[in-house]
């Protein structure tokens, strides 16, 4: 595909939610042909095809499944036609077969069970030899034969506790096209987990999973900067994947590529072409405090006079590799790399969305407010000592602000309710209003903070987008007020962003006491939300 075809997806406004699906868009005739030659160019590089709807050669699931069983039966001179017919077997198959399919190798090509409890009697049988006190002698005959007992059903044990399925894996991330074949499979397993949590494909996922974070370790990826000169399938992917900030135009990706920006992306060699996760970097003279002055506003800055390089985007671009943290290994690369390049760059921050803010809020609101009807608690002044589970969610002053300035917008006993009718209002009606954004904004900055340092699950962030950048030894900085007005911004956090801060001193530090304690490091400014204020 050249660079006509993309300007021309780009004038479509193509941003599909489902990167596999590039040609809905609608296209013209001439950018459909451009796209579907480019595909079938690269679909005869690849050892595994990459096969559409259009292309599918119709297989009965008996066929797949003994294909499955010959490529992890059959001799390694043998494998590599087997591969291929399984893997082209799989795509042709119904996402219920497909299901069924990964079943049957989750529970026929498991463990030996029968096999390892058997070897750990033989283990648990066998008397350790004596090497305690000053007279043992380890380097005798007796003790080496003693020893080598153990050794022999170690390697045993070690061998059995591996599932049969493993053989699978291995050849396929030795043959050409596998890896992404591998992510594919993983995708499909977790889409399954999604809908019913089954025991042994959850197993097989954990494993798969392990074997994949492996395989895709640093070592093995290449960190390639992605420009304008770079080919136009790359920058296709680039458009089709981003996850944050979708791409709305060719001057967009332009701007995001050019003077000022920088794009950076990890690449391994069995799946070329195609970046597994990107990030998007500002240089700027200050931590930006809205989306929009990234995106829109102002031209860049002369380089040699930015001090701060701005992370605004991260995207993963493989399903199938989800929860495997390369952005962790990623983002530290590109931080060495601006470093040695740029040394005048001396603050490496985020300016990050809050996916989960307004779910969490308008559940606590909404569960508030019925707890409030049932126990017709109508505004805060009224004893609520016997109600367990009833929190005012606000202070009194944001309240009494909230209730003053809602008047000719919303109704409400109290000003949960109030607020929760505001924030579910049809086209966030409150934004285009100073009274209600200035009434607002206290409740939300401080209950975004406590969203983003109180609420937790298993002792970590429960906002998914803090716990990455968290774990991975951050601290949290600076939360900015209607920082992304874009409609998935107001959805998702009222329009609130937040900026995460890398302190080159204190990420190993900051990593390791939030994994081990959950500890999350914050500003002053930031603590100042949620920490009693005197009176």
């Amino acid at each position: 595909m050249n660079k006509k075809a993309l300007a021309v997806l780009m004038r479509a406004r193509m941003k599909p939610t489902d990167p596999s699906k590039l040609a809905l868009s609608p296209l013209s005739k001439e950018a459909n042909q451009m796209i579907s030659n480019s595909q079938e160019k690269q679909s005869g590089q690849d050892g595994i095809r990459k096969l559409d709807a259009s292309s599918k050669i119709e297989r009965s699931f008996e066929h797949v499944q003994k294909s499955m069983h010959s490529a992890i039966s059959m001799n390694k001179t043998d494998m590599d036609a087997e591969l291929n017919e399984f893997s082209e077997g799989y795509f042709s198959l119904s996402h219920e077969n497909r299901q069924n399919l990964l079943l049957i190798l989750a529970k026929d090509y498991d463990l030996n069970r029968m096999q390892i409890r058997e070897l750990i009697k033989q283990y648990l049988g066998l008397e350790p030899p004596n090497v305690s006190g000053s007279e043992a002698q380890l380097g005798s005959g007796q003790e080496e034969g003693f020893l080598s007992a153990f050794y022999r059903i170690e390697q045993n044990l070690r061998h059995a506790l591996k599932p049969v399925y493993d053989v699978l894996f291995e050849r396929l991330n030795t043959h050409p096209g596998g890896l992404r074949f591998l992510s594919i499979l993983r995708a499909d397993i977790l889409s399954i987990l999604a809908e019913e949590n089954i025991a042994s494909l959850r197993a097989l996922d954990s494993y798969l999973k392990d074997k994949l974070s492996t395989w895709l370790s640093p070592a093995a990826l290449e960190l390639h900067q992605i420009t304008w000169d770079d080919p136009a399938s790359l920058l296709e992917k680039i458009v089709a994947y981003e996850a944050v900030h979708p791409i709305s135009n060719l001057i967009d990706l332009k701007r995001r590529l050019g003077v000022g920006r920088r794009c950076f992306g990890y690449f391994h060699s069995a799946i070329p072409g195609e970046p597994l996760i990107f990030i998007e970097v500002a240089l700027l003279k200050n931590v930006a405090q809205t989306i929009q002055e990234v995106l829109w506003h102002d031209p860049p800055i002369p380089e040699c006079d930015s001090t701060c390089a701005l992370f605004y985007s991260i995207s993963s671009t493989q399903p199938g590799l989800a929860g495997i943290n390369l952005g962790k290994f990623l983002i530290k690369r590109v931080i060495t790399l601006v470093k040695r390049d740029m040394p005048h760059i001396t603050t490496f921050a985020t300016l990050s969305p809050i996916p989960g803010f307004m779910q969490w809020l308008l559940s606590k609101l909404a569960s508030q407010s019925k707890l409030a009807a049932e126990e017709d608690i109508s505004d805060s002044s009224k004893d609520t000592s016997t109600t367990t589970f009833w929190e005012n969610m606000l202070e009194p002053g944001e309240e009494r602000a909230l209730m003053d300035s809602s008047e000719n917008f919303a109704s409400g006993k109290n000003g949960m309710e109030v607020m929760l009718n505001l924030l579910t209002s049809t086209n966030h009606e409150w934004t285009n209003s100073a009274t209600l954004l200035s009434a607002l904004k206290p409740s939300l900055m401080r209950l975004c903070v406590r969203y983003l340092l109180q609420e937790k699950k298993r002792g970590k962030a429960l906002d998914s987008v803090a716990n990455f950048h968290l774990q991975n030894g951050a601290m949290v900085e600076r939360i900015n007020w209607m920082a992304d007005r874009s409609e998935k911004g107001l959805q998702q956090s009222a329009g609130i962003m937040v900026n995460y801060v890398y302190r080159l001193e204190n990420i190993e530090e900051y990593a390791q006491s939030y994994f081990s304690t959950g500890h999350i490091h914050t500003s002053s400014d930031i603590r100042h939300y949620v920490e009693p204020q005197s009176h």
